[in-house]
């Protein structure tokens, strides 16, 4: 492969992420909750920060920008929504544009609902997919910004993405997740497999993530919003997607 991966925590629960390109030794971080973290690792690895891909604007994805800007210089790439308070941003990008981090390329996919701005990074040559408070495993974010249409739009973007490509989310919420999960989807073999799955590596004081999307396609409840068994089971039987999905995540808030 030509990027390694590196994922260590941050804050209470977010994850913080480095992709290197081995080959010119650019290195960027997705989001950067906190500067420390972030430096320690790159000091750890011996790498140099060069950028910076923001996904969206909340404090806990935006935190550590400066710090990190001041010692680096690394470049920051933001969503192009303007209103949206994000720290020294060089450049604003939109769906369908690529970012280059040395010879890797990042696909831009506008995926709002949380918040207005929220964009998500794709690397298609690592089959990685780095979604922050979109798509978490087994769960999604709260919405926000946006409306449920438009959430559960984003999720089907993301549920289209090959399943060997693994998601590298926001925030360590599995196990909680799960529990929610369970109580719409009690025989659910997958979901039932990821829950003792999830209980082993939490139990083992390691995280969820990454997870292939092949596996939450099957096991995340609100990737199958569309599907009718899950619209019975919250009394909407024959309702529409959008609708489902919205009920599901009124279901989660109160959880």
């Amino acid at each position: 492969m030509a990027a390694e991966i590196r994922l260590f925590p941050c804050l209470t629960d977010n994850f913080g992420y480095l992709i290197h390109d081995v080959a010119t030794g650019a290195t960027a971080s997705i989001d950067a909750p906190e500067a420390g973290p972030i430096l320690a690792a790159l000091e750890r690895e011996g790498w140099k920060l060069t950028d910076i891909l923001v996904t969206h604007h909340h404090h806990d994805h935006v935190g550590g920008i400066s710090e990190l800007k001041q010692k680096y210089g690394a470049r920051v790439v933001a969503p192009h929504d303007k209103s949206a308070k994000i720290a020294n941003v060089d450049l604003r990008v939109s769906e369908g544009d690529t970012v280059k981090v040395g010879n890797l390329a990042a696909r831009v996919l506008e995926t709002p609902g949380h918040t207005l701005d929220h964009t998500s990074y794709v690397f298609d040559s690592e089959q990685a997919l780095f979604a922050a408070d979109t798509l978490f495993s087994i769960g999604c974010g709260r919405v926000f910004e946006g409306n449920y249409p438009m959430m559960w739009d984003s999720l089907l973007k993301l549920r289209a993405l090959p399943g060997d490509f693994r998601l590298y989310c926001g925030h360590e919420y599995t196990a909680a997740n799960v529990k929610f999960a369970l109580t719409v989807e009690p025989d659910n073999a997958a979901l039932q497999a990821r829950a003792t799955e999830v209980t082993r590596l939490r139990a083992a004081g390691q995280p969820t993530i990454p997870v292939k999307l092949s596996d939450e396609k099957q096991a995340n409840v609100f990737l199958r919003a569309d599907v009718a068994s899950v619209a019975a089971a919250v009394g909407l039987a024959g309702k529409g997607a959008a609708e489902v999905f919205g009920e599901l995540r009124e279901r989660k808030n109160k959880s």
